[in-house]
């Protein structure tokens, strides 16, 4: 297991049936997604590729990751967005769940390590699926989804 992916605290009954929910989603866009193979964001959404997922990278500063066409914004993606996946520092995450709801994702996810409180409050309110702190690889593992 790779350390941006700890193996997390057993999940909350709740918890579980929003990370069940957001694991059967299938086109999830990756906010900071690396192009740099060594870089976590980058490990795991392969991993999510070969397991049959739709990964759309969401970066302003590259083109191109793994051969996907990336983009600035989650609002410059074109068509349905059903999972977002975030790779980005705390107090960028309530600014990404804004615009989460505003492009209609279903649910937010922040990766390992990351929380905030103005996300989930902002997720909660626009009645979208929302976890924080955990690794979706892990937890696609975890689940065998």
């Amino acid at each position: 297991m790779d350390e941006a992916c700890p193996l997390p605290t057993p999940a909350s009954n709740d918890e579980k049936s929003e990370i069940e929910a957001m694991l059967k989603m299938h086109r999830i866009a990756i906010v900071g997604l690396s192009d740099d193979p060594s870089r976590p964001s980058f490990q795991i959404a392969s991993y999510l590729l070969s397991h049959g997922k739709e990964i759309v990278p969401v970066n302003p500063t590259t083109i191109m990751v793994m051969g996907l066409k990336a983009y600035p914004t989650l609002a410059d993606v074109p068509g349905e967005i059903e999972l977002v996946n975030v790779f980005r520092r705390s107090e960028f995450c309530a600014d990404v769940t804004k615009d989460a709801v505003a492009k209609g994702a279903k649910g937010v996810w922040l990766q390992a390590g990351i929380h905030n409180g103005e996300a989930r409050r902002i997720a909660q309110q626009a009645g979208i699926h929302y976890v924080e702190g955990r690794c979706i690889m892990v937890e696609h593992m975890r689940h065998g989804l």
